[in-house]
C-alpha cells in the first residue's frame, strides 16, 4: 500500500493536539490543586486508594466514614474541631476532584500513547520522549500521596518541601510536553549568538526556581504574612537577624516565612530584569521576527505576573488572585519553554517529517 505524502502530516497533526489537550488537562489540574491547598482541603482524603478511591461516598454511611477518618488526624483537632459534615463535604470534594483529576489524566495519556504504539505512529525519538513523560507522570502520583502522607500524623499541613515537589514536578512533566509538541513542527534555525541560548536558559532555569520558591510561599503561607510592598518587614532588605535565626543556617531558606517570601521576591526582580535585557539584545542583534517577538512576549507576561503578585500579597492572598498568579505562572512557564524551545539547536529527525505507517494500518 502507498502512504500519500499528506499521512505523515495527519499523524503528527492526532499526536500533537492529544499532547496539548494533556497539557491542558496539567495546566486545569495544577489549578485545583492550588485551590485544594488554598481551601485547606488536601488532607481531607486519609487514605490512597488508586482504584477504589474513583469513587467518593455514595450514602451516608460511607460518608460518615469517610468523617470519621479524617477526624482522627492533627489537623482535625486543632484547626476544624467541630466541623460539620456538611463543612467536610466541602473540602472533601475538592481533594477528590483533584485526585479524580490525576486519573483521568493518566488514562487520557496511556491510552491514546499505547495506540500510537500499536499503529507505529510514532519515531524511536519521540517513543523515548512520551516514555519518560509516562514515567515522571506515574511518579507524580507517588509524590502525591507522600506529600499528603507528611500532614497525617504530627502536622496540621502537608510538609512544604514535598510540596514544593509535587508541584515543580508537575510543571517539569508541562514543560516537557510542551517542548515535545514544539519539536513536532519542522521549522528553520534561527541564527542568534551563542549568549541569546544561554541567557534563554537562564530564564528557565529562573523560572523553575521562581516557581520552586513559590511552592514554598504555598506551602508556609508565607503570602498572609508581611504584607507590603515594596518594602518587607519594614525594609527593602530585612535584618540578618530576622533572615538567618534558624539552626541549621539552609533552613532558613526552606522554612522561615520572612526569608521564603524575601527569595520569592528577590528571584521575582531578578527574572524581570534579565528577561527584559534578554528581550533588548534579542532585538540589538537582529535575531529575527520570531525569536525578538517570543522575547517580549515573555518579558511583557514576567511583568505582568510580577504585578499580579504584588496585588495578590497586598491583598493578603485571596483564593481568586492566588488562582490567577498560579495560572499566569502556567502561562509564563509556557512561554519561556516555548522561546527556549525555538533557539535550541534541532537534531537530524527531531522534526518528525515522517512516520513508519498509516495510523489505519497495525505496525
Amino acid at each position: 500500500m502507498t502512504v500519500s505524502s499528506a499521512e505523515p502530516t495527519l499523524h503528527v497533526s492526532a499526536v500533537k493536539w492529544w499532547l496539548i489537550a494533556v497539557a491542558a488537562l496539567i495546566a486545569v489540574m495544577v489549578l485545583v490543586g492550588g485551590a485544594t491547598r488554598l481551601t485547606e482541603s488536601g488532607l481531607s482524603i486519609v487514605e490512597w486508594k488508586p482504584v477504589t478511591g474513583t469513587l467518593p461516598p455514595l450514602n451516608e454511611d460511607q460518608w460518615l466514614q469517610a468523617f470519621a477518618a479524617y477526624r482522627t488526624i492533627p489537623q482535625y483537632r486543632e484547626l476544624n474541631a467541630g466541623m460539620s459534615l456538611a463543612e467536610f463535604k466541602t473540602i472533601f470534594w475538592w481533594e477528590w476532584s483533584h485526585r479524580l483529576l490525576g486519573r483521568v489524566i493518566g488514562a487520557f495519556y496511556l491510552l491514546p500513547f499505547l495506540f500510537f504504539l500499536w499503529r507505529g505512529a510514532l519515531s524511536a525519538g519521540l517513543k523515548r520522549r512520551l516514555w519518560l513523560i509516562l514515567g515522571l507522570g506515574a511518579l507524580q502520583g507517588a509524590v502525591g500521596w507522600w506529600m499528603v502522607a507528611s500532614g497525617l500524623s504530627q502536622r496540621t499541613e502537608v510538609s512544604q518541601y514535598r510540596l514544593a515537589v509535587h508541584l515543580v514536578l508537575a510543571f517539569l512533566i508541562f514543560a516537557a510536553i510542551v517542548w515535545t509538541v514544539r519539536r513536532l513542527g519542522a521549522r528553520p534555525q534561527p541564527a542568534v549568538p551563542a549568549r541569546l541560548k544561554i541567557t534563554g536558559m537562564v530564564l528557565l532555569a529562573l523560572t523553575f526556581l521562581q516557581l520552586y520558591f513559590g511552592a514554598l510561599v504555598a506551602g508556609l503561607r508565607a503570602g498572609r504574612v508581611y504584607n507590603t510592598w515594596p518594602m518587607i518587614d519594614g525594609a527593602f532588605i530585612p535584618s540578618a537577624a530576622r533572615l538567618w535565626f534558624e539552626q541549621p543556617w539552609w533552613r532558613n531558606l526552606f522554612e522561615n516565612a520572612l526569608m521564603v517570601q524575601f527569595e520569592h521576591r528577590m528571584t521575582a526582580y531578578a527574572l524581570l530584569l534579565l528577561t527584559v535585557l534578554h528581550a533588548i539584545d534579542a532585538v540589538r542583534s537582529r535575531a529575527g521576527a520570531a525569536v525578538t517577538r517570543g522575547a517580549w512576549w515573555l518579558a511583557a507576561a514576567i511583568t505582568a505576573q510580577a504585578a499580579l503578585g504584588i496585588l495578590t500579597l497586598l491583598r493578603q492572598t485571596p483564593i481568586d488572585l492566588a488562582l490567577a498568579h498560579q495560572a499566569m505562572a502556567i502561562l509564563v512557564l509556557t512561554l519561556a519553554v516555548v522561546h527556549v524551545e525555538r533557539l535550541a539547536p534541532r537534531g537530524v529527525g527531531q522534526a518528525q517529517r515522517k512516520l513508519p505507517v498509516p495510523l489505519g494500518q497495525p505496525g
